[in-house]
């Protein structure tokens, strides 16, 4: 595309608008300031409000891809692809799932991460060899995140996806993108103009993060990996990971800490096996067992013992 013909193009985006409740913000004191991001601010959850329903669509379709043993992939150039790998980084710690369940794609790879590699995004053949290289399948649902809908990264990799079958999200801040023109699902959170003209890190960064969040958290809940509102799937790899998950021994079972740290210790510091040892008396093969037949409920597999 020519560089007036990107302009042009950009000049259609809500994204790039300039937003007419910050045109003095260069004039005023630092409270000021902090103000009217924060008062922006207020407009994202109302945004992503909107889109619930295209999120639950696309949760639906990640349940049925990971009880398939299939992956969530997430596909992004500069601070989407960012946030993407920020997301899947955060899953094995937090609901004890493979390294390779979900999965951040970031153009540019992982040196982007720390260092703008802005350009790498224009090429939307690197999108498809992202993908190509981790052998995307039909079963998997990749979800192209791009605040402009148009990063060719990002068109590229969902285009390539199409052809295999997979399930394809598009995550944009722009009504009817580019992106979400191609994608199954379309989840569009419009937050308006930035307070600083298309710096996308701010209401879009965080509306996309909100979203991001959703997709997963809803997907582990609905998998299994939660009891209550406790993470009883979690990977105790740290001193404050384990503190936590003893209390969360102790919160559900009413037992000790001691008795609590017994367990985990005799169940390899597995959370959910741990708690159904105490409350229901069983050995540890009983109890795994139990769960696997509960498909990893715990709840489920805590009634089908104590009914």
């Amino acid at each position: 595309m020519t560089e007036q013909g990107l302009m042009s193009e950009l000049e259609q985006l809500v994204s790039e608008d300039r937003n007419p409740n910050t045109m003095d913000i260069d004039l005023l004191p630092t409270l000021d300031v902090l103000r009217k991001i924060n008062d922006e601010d207020r407009a994202v959850p109302l945004a992503v409000e909107k889109v619930i329903p295209q999120i639950a669509e696309a949760v639906d379709r990640i349940v049925a891809a990971f009880q398939k043993g299939a992956r969530l992939i997430y596909l992004g150039a500069g601070t989407s692809g960012r946030l993407g790998v920020l997301d899947a980084s955060e899953c094995p710690p937090t609901f004890g799932v493979p390294e390779d369940m979900v999965v951040g794609l970031i153009a540019g790879g992982a040196e982007a991460l720390v260092r703008a590699a802005e350009g790498v995004e224009d090429d939307p053949r690197q999108g498809a060899r992202a993908l190509r290289d981790i052998k995307l399948t039909a079963d998997d649902v990749v979800v192209g995140i791009a605040v402009s809908g148009r990063t060719p990264y990002v068109i590229g990799g969902l285009n390539y996806a199409r052809q295999v079958g997979a399930t394809t999200v598009a995550l944009s801040c722009n009504p009817a993108s580019t992106i979400a023109g191609i994608a199954d699902i379309a989840i569009s959170p419009v937050v308006g103009p930035e307070v600083l003209t298309g710096s996308t890190r701010l209401k879009s960064g965080t509306a996309q993060k909100l979203v991001l969040n959703m997709l997963t958290t809803a997907s582990m809940i609905r998998i299994g990996k939660s009891y209550q509102n406790l993470m009883v799937d979690l990977n105790p790899s740290n001193k404050k990971l384990v503190a936590r998950a003893i209390r969360i021994v102790m919160e559900t079972t009413g037992c000790s800490a001691p008795k609590a740290r017994q367990a985990l210790d005799k169940t390899g510091n597995d959370v959910k096996l741990a708690i159904l040892v105490v409350i229901t008396g069983m050995g540890i093969d009983e109890a795994r067992e139990a769960l696997r037949e509960a498909g990893g409920f715990l709840r489920k597999a805590i009634s089908d013992k104590t009914a």
